[in-house]
């Protein structure tokens, strides 16, 4: 069978299982998109390439599968990199196709032309410009082995408008192997035993989940650990999810923003058993004064997360599920068993409020409200903080918001994106007003398609997390932050044919709210509040506010 390589492309997607892809079309990919008019793949038709990116990063992490995105060369390509730098610093599988010139143009600043290979070097695993037609099936095989084994993370293949149109004998994806790229995924035996030893000699052991627990599918192991060793349970913002916040156990986020029982519970104890996390600034602040008298296990899938921040006393490399079974082959129940129960009792933090609705206990409301299965997407801000803080998400995936690069406009399009791929599930994008002019773009795909996304706005007509750090570092001196125009987002929502609510008394929210989430329709619900409300950075005793905050 002879296939041009845009039709070879399709099929290798198919070969790969592929389902969805999200994109946008342009010159350079004309081939490709009429390739898929005869595929079983379904297109989504965003509105912006870094929406693209964004949604296919929801579909990814609702999934624990590859998302998949496309876009043309030039500003195309360029639009996806917020995309992909989110998807890198969060270790999201994402494999990402963009056009590119004919090859005989290449490096001649031809119309749209770029080199998006040298842009995103990086913040991908790895890149690949396609120089023939006949690498596409090891490229696109490797690419997709690459993006979901070990640490997981976004490819990028460049394919020049030639590629797609040379016509070769079609061959399916062979097999992988990549010299230089063997991932561990076994934990070393001596170093297993050695910290099922610092664990049964502990007396006040805290397990931290991360994200690597979402991303191994081992939260079954952590409550099994947790439960048989007594220990405390906190987690990093990527990590909520991984162990149900309802439990007794669990004493919430760490870090910054957190609870005050989770960062008293890690400066506490004797034994710290980090799984799948990074140790960023966020959740350390002062990395000499951090679990000043743990033994410190560091289990991670990334050699080069070990050590980087945190000294680790016992290391161990490999997939995080695979080294929790062995550990629970070991652990010796008749050693753990009179260990003492927890002093510090879990608790949510307070956050003050001076006027307007209550945002924590809005989300409350949610919460009791949704369904078990709800999936939750948030931008990034005073609102992603409060829904981190109070929230109790209870499973695995149902938390998705961006970590690592903090990037405002990612919950609208990762909301469509989470949608697309669980279509029977509530999702609900919690986002501000600055937020959500950043990703409003992908309302009008949400509304094209007819998906029943709830889009909650919290507005303060400001930028709050930055208006913050002036109201604390720039003497109360506001610049840049504020909105003086006031846009009617319950307006703005019937213009997109969607449905639309306001609360603006508390004593009607309870009933708003149960009325926009099982309406069935795409819903935004805006909730004004004031901008004197603030999410405290959490500040520890002997720690000052300016040594706990400087890296926020």
């Amino acid at each position: 069978m002879r296939l041009n390589g845009a039709q070879t492309l399709i099929k290798l997607l198919e070969d790969q299982g592929v389902e969805v892809i999200f994109g946008y079309p342009g010159g350079t990919v004309l081939e490709i998109y009429d390739a898929l008019l005869n595929s079983s793949i379904k297109h989504i038709l965003v509105r912006h390439e870094q929406g693209a990116a964004h949604a296919a990063s929801g579909y990814a992490r609702a999934t624990g599968g590859v998302g998949v995105c496309l876009a043309t060369s030039g500003p195309g390509a360029t639009n996806l990199v917020t995309g992909i730098a989110t998807a890198y610093m969060d270790s999201i599988p994402i494999v990402f196709f963009t056009g590119q010139v004919p090859q005989a143009m290449v490096g001649t600043d031809a119309f749209q032309e770029v080199d998006i290979t040298g842009i995103t070097h990086p913040i991908t695993k790895h890149n690949y410009l396609v120089q023939d037609i006949k690498d596409l099936p090891r490229i696109v095989a490797e690419a997709f082995y690459i993006s979901k084994t070990g640490r997981p993370g976004p490819v990028l293949i460049d394919i020049p408008r030639n590629v797609s149109m040379d016509i070769t004998e079609f061959k399916h994806c062979p097999s992988v192997d990549i010299r230089g790229y063997k991932p561990t995924t076994k934990g070393h035996p001596a170093m297993i035993k050695k910290a099922v030893h610092a664990i049964q000699e502990s007396k006040n052991l805290v397990i931290c989940t991360g994200g690597g627990v979402i991303h191994g599918n081992a939260s079954d192991e952590v409550e099994q650990i947790a439960h048989m060793t007594k220990g405390k349970v906190v987690s990093t913002l990527m990590g909520l999810g991984s162990y149900p916040a309802r439990s007794k156990e669990f004493f919430g986020m760490l870090g910054t923003y957190g609870s005050q029982s989770a960062n008293e519970a890690v400066q506490q104890c004797d034994c710290l058993l980090a799984l799948g996390m990074r140790f960023d600034d966020r959740v350390v602040g002062n990395p000499d004064k951090f679990a000043p008298n743990a033994t410190i296990i560091h289990i991670d899938i990334d050699p080069a997360e070990i050590g980087k921040n945190i000294r680790a006393d016992i290391p161990i490399v490999g997939d995080i599920k695979n080294i929790l079974v062995d550990m629970l082959k070991l652990l010796d129940k008749n050693l753990i068993s009179n260990k003492s129960i927890a002093t510090i009792s879990p608790e949510k933090m307070s956050v003050p409020l001076k006027t307007g609705l209550n945002v924590p206990w809005i989300l409350s409301q949610l919460s009791k409200m949704a369904p078990e299965d709800i999936l939750i997407t948030t931008d990034v801000g005073q609102h992603q903080m409060w829904t981190a803080t109070h929230y109790a998400f209870n499973k695995p995936r149902s938390f998705i918001s961006s970590g690592g690069l903090g990037t405002m406009g990612y919950g609208i399009p990762a909301a469509l994106g989470v949608q697309i791929a669980k279509p029977d599930h509530l999702v609900v994008a919690i986002t501000g007003d600055g937020s959500f002019q950043m990703g409003m773009t992908e309302i009008g795909a949400i509304a094209e398609l007819g998906l029943p996304i709830k889009i909650l706005i919290f507005n303060n007509q400001t930028l709050g997390m930055v208006r913050q750090l002036q109201h604390y570092y720039s003497g109360q001196r506001y610049t840049g932050v504020h909105f003086e125009n006031k846009i009617d987002f319950v307006m703005l929502a019937k213009a997109f044919g969607a449905e639309g609510y306001r609360i603006d008394d508390p004593l009607e929210a309870s009933k708003i709210m149960e009325k926009a989430l099982h309406n069935g329709k795409f819903t935004i619900i805006e909730c004004p509040i004031d901008a004197e409300n603030l999410v405290l950075p959490i500040v520890l005793a002997g720690k000052g506010l300016e040594e706990m905050t400087k890296n926020i």
